[in-house]
């Protein structure tokens, strides 16, 4: 899958869990670019997102997410597993 299909389908789990669409997603985009991206619905993106693709990200993986290039390079790796 390309990472501009996994930006797609990300971008409807942040939609639906932050209820707007008033945001750029990018892969340097981070939670402080972000309105209404905090720690508990981070934790709800991430489990849309594990929803929707059908993956479990490991503990580390999330720890290591500093934006949404890694969390796109996080997907990539649990998809070709």
């Amino acid at each position: 899958m390309t990472k501009e299909a996994i930006l797609e389908k990300i971008k409807i789990s942040f939609v639906k869990v932050l209820e707007h669409s008033k945001f750029e997603l990018k892969e340097e985009t981070t939670a402080h670019d972000v309105d209404g991206w905090e720690s508990v619905t981070h934790m709800m993106i991430i489990t849309d997102i594990e929803n929707s693709f059908n993956i479990k990200f490991k503990l580390m993986d999330l720890m290591n997410m500093n934006n949404v290039g890694n969390l796109i390079e996080c997907i990539q790796k649990e998809l070709s597993n």
